[in-house]
């Protein structure tokens, strides 16, 4: 499981240092791919594998489900992390999250998100401003 948030900057290669706690979990493989809110999600390449293919059996007579799809499979890429725990954001991934150059990877849970340090805080103030709110909808799924 992926807990935490930690700080990192990307390298002029767009290395990526994956955090310590992370690595063991990503030793068969990884993909990264555009995620919700402006941040990129990394998932260890088993958990890819059932989230593909539950986006794959969607509709494809569905819009929505089209786009998701698209949104999800087509900017994947699989990633595997060298000698020093690093992978490479490509420039298309780094472009869609806003990504320069520091940068928040937090675990949560099943995948890793990847943010643009600037974009997470802005996107942390204003969740932990509505958490009241967001804590009170979380009963009607069941939390």
């Amino acid at each position: 499981m992926f807990i935490g948030e930690f700080k990192h900057s990307l390298d002029v290669k767009n290395r990526l240092s994956i955090p310590y706690r992370f690595r063991s979990n990503l030793t068969k493989g990884a993909v990264v791919t555009r995620g919700l809110d402006n941040c990129l999600f990394l998932y260890k390449k088993d958990e890819w594998v059932k989230i593909a293919t539950k986006i794959s059996e969607l509709p494809f007579s569905s819009a929505k489900a089209r786009a998701f799809s698209r949104l999800m499979l087509a900017g994947a890429v699989e990633v595997k992390t060298d000698n020093q725990g690093r992978i490479i954001l490509p420039d298309y991934l780094k472009k869609f999250a806003k990504i320069k150059k520091n940068i928040i990877v937090a675990g949560l849970y099943s995948r890793i998100e990847i943010w643009d340090s600037q974009v997470w805080q802005e996107y942390k103030q204003k969740t932990e401003k509505d958490a009241e709110k967001i804590a009170e909808t979380m009963s009607d799924m069941g939390i």
